[in-house]
């Protein structure tokens, strides 16, 4: 299809309607009063924005695009669904061919006996049906007064309301507060947190003794769940659990009868070289959600898959189903354009490619922090990595990078003195070198900026 060529007075147009007409997602005003950013077309790791200019996209598009923009795998895969049956809901008995599919192949690639899933829009509804779940899991089996969730701080989960009180970072809570009661908060349990002169085995029992605590105080018959992030996202910069962490909070969480949910809408589908993070830990929740990069980013979906065991409780006779339920949740286009995208994940060993590349990004990142003294340590695993800037934060240096990089071609998303880098896994080589290229350059300009040198 040839591309669309928009003359000056369009342009302008789409610009002012852009900001008239609609409020963006996390919107930040200080952004849009530069103008809005309009982007056309994408290829690969690569996207065009209004004026034609082509930038290299190293957070791959909100951590969505994970085979890359513009497969003609699944642009077939959605036509010819389109061209049979657009739509029908998974709604009261009612399935579509796509959608049972795709169920068969989650139950495939999730770890451990994950393999019931319930179909929603995000990974938003794929968190707050967790919580709900969890809570009607408990009240099946007679145990109505479990209605609390541990959660952790500085950990992102959704901008529901429900979800939203699970979430460990006051800016997306403080708004809109009170939000759902019984939300209890224990700390990150980052490796990066461990105080000098202790081992991360000793760090990670000492945090996993705050939920000892936090349980005896509130009395483990009324949590009904633990929703986590095993590897926290990109807000924090993908810091690594301290050791034995996951594998203690696996087996609290079984003493207590507390359902263990595992968040793994950034971290799953490949990202760190591996289909989910905690395979890394050999850690099985009883409830995973999962989003972003599972659909490949062309269709919205997400899901919460969970054990035998615990959907078989929904499933005990008349007045047990589980009571949740979308519209367009399990889309049977969306189902279609998602087999297609995990196909491509198979057959070009996007799993394996995550794991090279992301070791030779953070050996490249180590020899970045020995050449300049901004450069601190690099955090995360695969194709997820943050590079921590050692600068005042009241300096601004983050976001002075990320402006130079846009203005040379290359989108990069920071938080704060985070700069976080999570590519497509189809990224090669030559565009590893492309990406902290530009990177070490914009590092070398603010610190002659900053007078950092």
């Amino acid at each position: 299809m040839p591309e669309h060529q928009w003359n000056d007075a369009e342009r302008a147009a789409l610009r002012e309607d852009a900001l008239r007409y609609i409020i963006p997602h996390f919107a930040s005003n200080a952004e849009l009063a530069k103008g809005p950013k309009i982007f056309v077309r994408g290829e690969g790791c690569y996207v065009w924005d209004l004026e034609g200019r082509k930038y290299f996209d190293s957070f791959a598009t909100l951590l969505t695009t994970v085979t890359g923009h513009v497969r003609p795998e699944v642009t077939e895969a959605v036509r010819q669904q389109m061209q049979t049956l657009e739509f029908f809901p998974n709604y009261v008995d009612a399935f579509t061919v796509p959608l049972i599919e795709l169920a068969r192949k989650l139950a495939e690639i999730m770890p451990g006996d994950l393999s019931v899933s319930f179909f929603v829009n995000s990974g938003s509804e794929a968190n707050e049906t967790a919580l709900k779940m969890a809570r009607q899991y408990h009240v099946e089996r007679g145990e109505k007064h479990r209605f609390k969730f541990i959660a952790r701080r500085d950990s992102y989960h959704a901008t529901t309301l429900g979800a939203g009180a699970v979430t460990g970072l006051r800016w997306f809570r403080e708004y809109f507060e009170p939000l759902m009661p019984g939300a209890l908060f224990v700390r990150a349990a980052r490796e990066r947190d461990k105080p000098a002169g202790m081992t991360s085995a000793e760090y990670g029992q000492q945090c996993l003794d705050e939920i000892e605590r936090l349980i005896a105080d509130e009395g483990s018959e009324t949590i009904a769940g633990f929703i986590m992030d095993p590897l926290p996202g990109s807000n924090t910069g993908y810091p690594l659990p301290p050791e034995g962490y996951l594998q203690g909070v696996r087996e609290i969480c079984d003493r207590y009868g507390i359902l263990l949910i595992f968040d793994e809408v950034q971290t799953g589908f490949g990202h760190t070289g591996r289909w989910f993070f905690c395979e890394h830990y050999g850690v099985t929740p009883d409830i995973m959600t999962i989003g972003k990069g599972f659909t490949g980013g062309f269709i919205p979906l997400g899901a919460a898959v969970t054990k035998p065991q615990v959907a078989e409780v929904f499933r005990r006779g008349p007045g047990t189903e589980l009571r949740s339920g979308s519209t367009y949740g399990g889309h049977t286009v969306a189902c279609a354009a998602t087999l297609a995208n995990i196909g491509i994940i198979e057959r070009e060993g996007l799993l394996e490619n995550a794991r090279v590349q992301g070791e030779y990004l953070k050996a490249r990142m180590d020899e970045m922090r020995a050449r300049h003294a901004i450069v601190g340590g690099a955090s995360g695993i695969g194709l997820l990595w943050a590079l921590q800037l050692d600068v005042d934060p009241a300096l601004g240096v983050g976001t002075w990078i990320r402006d130079w990089c846009h203005e040379h071609g290359m989108i990069l998303r920071n938080n704060g003195d985070i700069l976080v880098l999570a590519p497509s896994l189809i990224i090669t080589r030559e565009e590893c070198d492309l990406m902290l290229g530009l990177i070490e350059d914009a590092v070398t300009e603010a610190s002659a900026h900053y007078g950092l040198t």
